[in-house]
């Protein structure tokens, strides 16, 4: 219940413009308690107006507390096959970190070698970064790359503790550039159907929290 009382607070938040109708947000509200509690949403491309929310690489995240994953699998088989695709976590039951092991990757070839690249919106949390290492222990032909847009609860000892065993693990960990956030734009960015591809317009501070996080990773690892 906690999760879902911090998400109310803007609609904005939940990729909805902050002017929805007042009875709309109660409506949407309602359904929301009704989802099952493990919900993962799955698709291609992303709305813009998640993407602009989700993955902006605020200092503090109000209100972001769900994760947005976008993932591109390449498996290097007989033949060489490249999968893409986002996650997205409907509800704090169910993480995208887990649903990619569970969900994406049993479907790629068994037993070739898989060099995963992850953009997430932040980092994973401790027993997501648990999932990972054991992953990467278990199957030695997978090779994971995360680009973070920002460090989730970084101040915490047992967080940081996480993040080095990733590293440790074999796990490569990077903060998001501004030029991450344009790729993940135009891969996984669902552009307005009958507009021309809309350019990625960067946010004023997108380049100081880069460095600001970078710094900060840095320090954990």
């Amino acid at each position: 219940k906690m999760a879902e009382k911090q998400e109310e607070p803007s609609n904005a938040q939940n990729g909805e413009p902050d002017n929805a109708e007042e009875g709309e947000g109660k409506k949407k509200k309602v359904k929301r308690e009704d989802l099952p509690p493990f919900e993962i949403v799955t698709g291609e491309r992303l709305p813009a107006i998640f993407f602009k929310f989700q993955f902006r690489n605020v200092e503090y995240s109000s209100g972001r507390n769900k994760t947005f994953l976008c993932y591109v699998v390449e498996t290097q088989g007989k033949e060489p096959v490249t999968n893409r695709g986002y996650l997205e976590d409907e509800h704090a039951a169910a993480h995208a970190e887990m649903a990619f092991f569970n969900t994406i990757l049993p479907t790629c070839q068994p037993g070739a070698r898989h060099d995963v690249t992850w953009y997430v919106s932040s980092s994973p949390c401790v027993t997501c970064a648990q999932r990972i290492c054991e992953a990467l222990r278990k199957d030695k032909g997978l090779r994971l790359t995360i680009m973070v847009g920002r460090l989730f609860m970084w101040e915490e000892p047992e967080m940081q503790a996480a993040l080095r065993s990733m590293k440790e693990a074999g796990c490569k960990l990077r903060i998001m550039k501004p030029q991450d956030f344009e790729y993940v734009w135009k891969n996984f960015v669902e552009q307005e159907e009958g507009e021309e591809a809309k350019s990625f317009v960067p946010w004023e501070d997108i380049q100081e929290n880069f460095l600001y996080y970078e710094e900060k990773l840095a320090e954990i690892l």
